[in-house]
């Protein structure tokens, strides 16, 4: 791999080794591993869990159904879109008529 960097980011008290092509990657990474962190903090507060696993397929869970609902939502505002625009295209029509 050309011009690629290491970092470590830490989730659930492990240390991951990453190789990245690209140094802008790494605000990301650092950022969701942060979001991780958090929620596994969260889930450990609020809730008797034993095993860290149990605690990371919530976090992916948690984390799924977010781009879920958003990919959903946004189906729903493109079909919203397309019904205007078609509407808008049908009053052009009869305008210009």
């Amino acid at each position: 791999m050309a011009d690629s960097f290491k970092i470590k980011v830490t989730i659930a008290d492990r240390v991951y080794p990453l190789t990245i092509s690209n140094p802008d990657e790494e605000e990301g990474l650092r950022k969701a591993a942060k979001k991780i962190n958090d929620l596994v903090s969260k889930f450990e507060q609020n809730y008797a869990v034993g095993d860290k696993q149990d605690v990371l397929a919530m976090c992916a869970l948690q984390f799924a159904s977010l781009i879920e609902i958003k990919a959903i939502t946004n189906e729903q505002e493109i079909e919203e879109a397309k019904k205007k625009i078609e509407l808008l295209q049908l009053m052009l029509d009869k305008y210009i008529k």
